[in-house]
């Protein structure tokens, strides 16, 4: 690249060091050598968003060619403004259990590089099962394979009860790197789909992986309003006491309040219809010109309202026993007889919408009379 070239790490450099090495870089560029600095930053999720906001300058100018590694999902992780400037952006997948497979064999066979020196004998199922439960990361792979020779006794084989035992030893190090989107995805998904099943396999995958009690809390809170709504109103009410006490507690115990409100949400009733009544509105919004608020709807807590006509002809629905029929949306919306919300048949939902149209009924009833 007839660059020079500088390697840093997130997670060890700071705003100060970050400054020196763009002015080096800047000196380099408009000095006498008119050369550019290819710049490496990895694990560079670890910088907050100013100090990912000092490079764009820097990027702009072509003072630096940028390459940022991150083991979190960069579209969540590394700012927009970044990622615009950013010619690609390539993901490097996990590796099937056979791929890795052939690591592990190279590896003890290997007399250069590996333990082929050794001459360990080894079970091909144990290998199998060191492959597959390494999720994809042959570092992980590798680095228990070598835990295991360090302790291997002489003339030991490795098999698949010293793998298990290995495993046992390192189990909070697997699945560090899952993409915990992915996996928030995957258990919305569930709970939107009633599965309860496969909802708390993969609240206990994220738990596994170190998923923070908040994050999984904050998601719980939405799936309640978004995937169950009205057809069960009180899920929101248990959520939030099973979020907070989760909170409260701390884990390991947290972890039991998280599966109850998991295991709820997978198998009670569900609607979107709130949720979708909110989209449809606010597409209105943003594709088409809607008139002001009724004058009969306006702020009157004030003097002079009355002359400008606000409030005037408002009927207070406790006065006529509840309700009383009467315009709330904007004349234009009014007119087309616009419905935003839709209620279902499940659960709860189902007598509020017999209820609403009990109110339509008496509407039409009026309008007529």
């Amino acid at each position: 690249l007839d660059s020079n070239f500088v390697e840093i790490n997130a997670s060890v450099t700071g705003t100060k060091e970050l400054k020196t090495i763009l002015q080096n870089a800047s000196d380099r560029f408009y000095g006498l050598m008119k050369e550019t600095t290819c710049l490496y930053v990895d694990e560079v999720h670890r910088w907050n968003k100013l100090q990912q906001d000092s490079l764009l300058k820097a990027i702009e100018e072509g003072i630096i060619k940028f390459i940022g590694s991150t083991t979190e999902n960069p579209y969540f992780s590394v700012n927009n403004a970044i990622l615009s400037r950013v010619r690609n952006i390539y993901e490097f997948k996990r590796l099937s259990p056979n791929d890795i497979m052939v690591l592990l064999k190279r590896t003890l066979e290997d007399t250069d590089k590996g333990f082929g020196a050794l001459q360990i004998s080894y079970d091909e199922n144990a290998l199998r099962t060191l492959a597959e439960m390494s999720g994809g990361d042959c570092r992980v792979a590798l680095d228990t394979l070598g835990f295991i020779v360090d302790n291997l006794s002489e003339g030991s084989t490795l098999d698949s009860e010293i793998v298990a035992e290995a495993m046992q030893r390192q189990t909070t190090f697997y699945d560090k790197e899952e993409d915990k989107y992915n996996l928030l995805s995957a258990l919305q998904k569930s709970v939107r789909g009633s599965d309860p099943d496969a909802a708390v396999h993969y609240l206990a995958r994220l738990l596994h992986g170190g998923a923070d009690v908040v994050m999984i809390g904050r998601r719980l809170l939405v799936m309640a309003s978004e995937d169950v709504g009205m057809a069960y109103p009180s899920a929101i009410s248990v959520v939030t006491a099973c979020v907070q006490a989760a909170q409260m507690v701390g884990l390991p115990e947290a972890r039991i309040n998280l599966a109850q409100a998991v295991v709820l949400l997978a198998s009670c009733p569900k609607s979107n219809a709130s949720y979708m009544a909110l989209e449809q509105a606010s597409a209105d919004l943003k594709g088409r010109k809607i008139e002001d608020v009724p004058a009969h709807l306006k702020d009157s807590h004030y003097s002079g309202a009355a002359k400008l006509g606000r409030g005037l002809d408002y009927k207070y629905p406790h006065a006529y026993g509840g309700y009383v029929t009467q315009q709330y949306l904007p004349d234009d919306l009014y007119q087309e007889g616009v419905k935003y919300y839709h209620p279902t048949e499940n659960g709860s939902e189902a007598s509020f919408k017999k209820y609403l149209e009990e109110l339509e009924r008496i509407d039409e009833r009026n309008k007529k009379g």
